[in-house]
């Protein structure tokens, strides 16, 4: 479960002409993940018996994955997780007023000092593993909102 994270895509969707329509020119940031959401999804997991982690999610543009030394700094900013989605989407989404809960599944450890070259049919067993349970808690989470 994503409670904050950190934009280094270098990019932000905002920029540009602003439709206040849509939301603000600066929209608040303080808390992009909307914590009784964290909380609900924490509680479900329980219940559901779905092992969860939460951390800090740092997004990337990719579409290269990262060498040894980009993680040993990612880790020192304090990065619990690693991507190339999510923290544009979030910007938006808060943008608009949406209140924001960020999931995502860890396919890989990506240990600095112990990198294999990527295998992307792990990767996708990986997450195909995960499917399962985060459907359920994702229907759980429906529900219940």
């Amino acid at each position: 479960i994503i409670t904050d994270h950190i934009n280094l895509t270098g990019n932000n969707p905002l920029i540009g002409p602003n439709d206040e329509r849509l939301g603000p020119r600066f929209p608040d940031m303080s808390e992009p993940y909307d914590k009784k959401l964290i909380e609900l999804a924490k509680r479900i997991a329980i219940e559901e018996k779905i092992g969860i982690h939460k951390g800090v999610y740092v997004g990337l543009t990719g579409p290269n994955f990262e060498i040894p030394a980009e993680y040993r700094f990612l880790r020192l900013i304090g990065a619990d997780a690693v991507g190339m989605s999510t923290v544009c989407e979030v910007i938006v989404a808060r943008h608009s007023g949406l209140r924001v809960l960020g999931m995502s599944c860890i396919t890989d450890e990506c240990i600095p000092d112990r990198l294999e070259p990527v295998n992307f049919r792990k990767l996708i067993q990986v997450a195909q593993k995960v499917e399962p349970n985060l459907a359920r808690l994702v229907k759980r989470l429906l529900r219940e909102i």
